[in-house]
């Protein structure tokens, strides 16, 4: 019997271990840094500067506040899945998994937890 080769980036085989949705949360993020992040955070770096211009895009694919409920316009994702979209998030740039971590649990979770349903909604 042939041995499996080992993936170099998931030695552990992790990856088999999630659902179907939650790989597709990985494989979306992922896609996501490689198109949008990688090529132009060097720059941004360069330039001190935040890439403002991802808010919109990383806010339509779900990834703000993606473990709140549905019912409040957020993708009640898992928390398996919030924390493979920082994994992914912070493979491409610390800064942008920053924000998208402290928008999500620092801004949105308090508003949700402790907030009137009218702040909610």
């Amino acid at each position: 019997m042939a041995a499996t080769p080992l993936n170099p980036v998931d030695l552990y085989d992790v990856r088999s271990l999630l659902t179907e949705e939650e790989q597709a949360v990985q494989d979306t993020v992922a896609r996501f840094t490689d198109e949008r992040v990688i090529p132009i955070i060097g720059d941004c770096f360069d330039k001190g500067v935040f890439p403002r211009e991802l808010i919109p895009e990383m806010a339509e694919l779900g990834l703000l506040g993606s473990s709140l409920p549905t019912e409040y316009g957020c993708a009640g994702l898992n928390g398996v899945s919030y924390g493979l979209i920082c994994q992914e998030l912070e493979r491409g740039d610390s800064g942008i998994r920053s924000f998208a971590s402290v928008q999500s649990s620092l801004c949105m979770y308090p508003i949700y937890a402790y907030g009137t349903e009218e702040q909610r909604r």
